[in-house]
């Protein structure tokens, strides 16, 4: 079982830097987006701070952000990866569950993934992951590299940590029928 104090900070620095954009959209009125904890119950817990040290995730979470874009529903998760090629074992078959169902109720279900090696920011719909993962599930590439990535979807993201993804989400809308 997966512990706070081993995985937990994977990620913050992209989820910093999402939590600042969805504050400014939020400012702009934009849109709606909150992150959703993931519920956790303490092992240890450091007396003289009252900071949890260890702790394990009770259950398995949906999407990290959940919101709403000017009246539209949306729900994404963020994800970092180092390489070229990104492992479709950091995104587990819940997850995919949820947003196939959010997809189906009108909602837009994405993921952004920060390639930190190369500085790159990209919005991956879930139409497009959806194909690497049933690639995946019929006995294909456990993963997709950059390569593969449809490069109308790639993020420029500012020096001051803003992440402009409404632009890829209304790309990803005009994709539509």
């Amino acid at each position: 079982m997966a512990t706070w104090n081993s995985r937990g900070l994977r990620g913050s620095v992209l989820e910093d830097m999402i939590n600042r954009t969805n504050e400014r959209y939020l400012a702009e009125g934009l849109a709606l987006i909150q992150k959703i904890p993931t519920p956790i119950t303490p092992i240890n817990i450091d007396k003289e701070t009252r900071h949890i040290t260890l702790a394990y995730f009770d259950q398995k979470s949906t999407v990290d952000y959940i919101g709403a874009v000017q009246g539209i529903p949306v729900c994404f998760d963020a994800k970092e990866c180092a390489v070229n090629t990104f492992s479709l074992q950091n995104i587990h078959p819940h997850q995919v569950a949820f947003m196939e169902n959010f997809e189906k109720q009108d909602g837009i279900a994405f993921f952004l993934i920060y390639y930190t090696g190369r500085d790159e920011m990209y919005y991956l719909p879930y139409k497009d992951l959806k194909v690497f993962w049933d690639r995946a599930q019929s006995g294909g590439r456990k993963s997709f590299r950059f390569d593969e990535l449809n490069t109308d979807y790639f993020i420029k993201h500012k020096a001051d940590g803003f992440v402009p993804y409404l632009e890829a989400l209304q790309k990803d809308l005009e994709t539509r029928d």
